[in-house]
């Protein structure tokens, strides 16, 4: 069981997102997903930013605990700390994966407070912040060696509807008979207990 944490957009983000996905890509993104060996979207159900990897042989409580104690200690030190609203905008593309970001609601254009917040959020779960790059992956593929930019080009305008983030969630990643699932084993709310 391979554990992370993660943050699961709204419903009504993995809605508007997949009514996108579900319409008529342009031409040139058309063709170039013909050219991707293996090609496939990610299930909406799977749809989520990962904050930070624990690994294959993590224990699922004491991640909660660290988790919990995290945020105990954000809440503490920052009795102000407003859980950031975000929503699913933007596109790029990854070595076999397309991604669609995760920033601020427009309202939350806060000068960079917001942004900071969700880097907060990813350190408080275990991430280097420098590196964390908050998206959701939507599609996969393998191999190399073809142009991908008009398929990150499809999404770059897309802009879903914004949520509040109100917990962080350790999730298994399981893999039964070729399947993947996720499942969440701890959510930890994001308000003082």
């Amino acid at each position: 069981m391979r554990l992370f944490t993660a943050l699961w957009p709204s419903a009504a983000a993995v809605e508007d997102l997949s009514a996108v996905l579900g319409g008529e890509p342009p031409g040139s993104w058309r063709a170039a997903v013909e050219q991707l060996r293996g090609f496939r979207f990610v299930p909406a159900g799977q749809w989520h930013s990962t904050l930070c990897f624990h690994g294959d042989e993590a224990d699922p409580a004491r991640v909660a605990a660290n988790l919990r104690n995290g945020v105990a200690g954000l809440l503490r030190e920052d009795p102000g700390f407003v859980p950031p609203r975000l929503r699913l905008a933007g596109s790029g593309v990854f070595r076999g994966v397309l991604w669609v970001g995760v920033v601020p609601a427009p309202e939350e254009d806060d000068g960079g407070v917001t942004r900071r917040s969700l880097h907060r959020l990813a350190e408080t779960a275990g991430a280097d912040s420098e590196r964390f790059r908050p998206h959701v992956t939507v599609a996969r593929w393998s191999g190399g060696g073809v142009r991908t930019d008009h398929i990150a080009g499809w999404l770059d305008d897309y802009a879903g509807p914004a949520w509040s983030v109100d917990s962080l969630d350790v999730v298994a990643s399981e893999r039964d008979e070729g399947v993947l699932t996720y499942r969440t084993v701890h959510r930890v709310p994001l308000t003082s207990p």
